[in-house]
């Protein structure tokens, strides 16, 4: 059962990209007892990510792309992702197609949902639709994809499936959206085996 919590302030702490506020809220816990809590919420919309997936031949398109925060937490800064993108008033469909075709060139043919997941529910408002899309190979890889006037300037990268999923183990492959959409298509694929009988070699 949803259970709304009464907010008692609110104040715009900055606006840019996004809007930073915070939100001072009166919660009551389950015993009875209550607490005036304070909470920062960032909101710059809802974003689309799509898996592109060649079936025939097994095969899969991410994109690797310059991120300032992996930069700051100490990481690869150069991270490997799915195409996604803020629906900038889209619906998720098109724009998981749009930022297909403007970070790969690739136009998606089947487009199935699979699920919304919230990106970061203590601080981000943000949820992203996610997506399984068809193509056909082989990708056109290399550099110097996406927009300019965006601050993209993106690696497209082609890899077997099995190959892009073993670099989440590695620690190869860190972005939440990514791992959740390979390890989708990796309980389908599983489950289409099971239901065929079909185990492998």
């Amino acid at each position: 059962m949803t259970r709304t919590i009464p907010i008692r302030s609110e104040t715009t702490l900055s606006r840019g990209w996004g809007t930073l506020k915070l939100f001072e809220i009166d919660y009551v816990y389950s015993d009875g007892t209550r607490q005036l809590l304070k909470r920062e919420v960032f909101d710059h919309g809802h974003a689309a990510a799509v898996l592109l997936h060649d079936p025939d031949r097994d095969t899969i398109v991410l994109v690797r792309q310059f991120r300032l925060p992996a930069q700051l937490n100490g990481t690869d800064p150069f991270v490997i992702e799915v195409c996604a993108g803020l629906l900038d008033g889209d619906d998720p469909e098109t724009c998981a197609r749009r930022e297909a075709l403007e970070e790969t060139g690739i136009a998606v043919t089947e487009l199935r949902r699979l699920f919304t997941a919230i990106a970061s529910p203590g601080s981000l408002t943000e949820t992203a639709t996610c997506f399984i899309g068809t193509y056909s190979g082989p990708a056109n890889t290399g550099t110097g994809n996406g927009l300019t006037h965006e601050g993209e300037d993106i690696e497209v990268l082609e890899l077997d499936f099995e190959a892009a999923f073993s670099m989440i183990a590695a620690g190869e492959i860190t972005d939440a959206k990514t791992i959740m959409l390979l390890q989708a298509l990796k309980l389908e694929k599983l489950s289409g085996q099971a239901q065929t009988g079909d185990h492998g070699p």
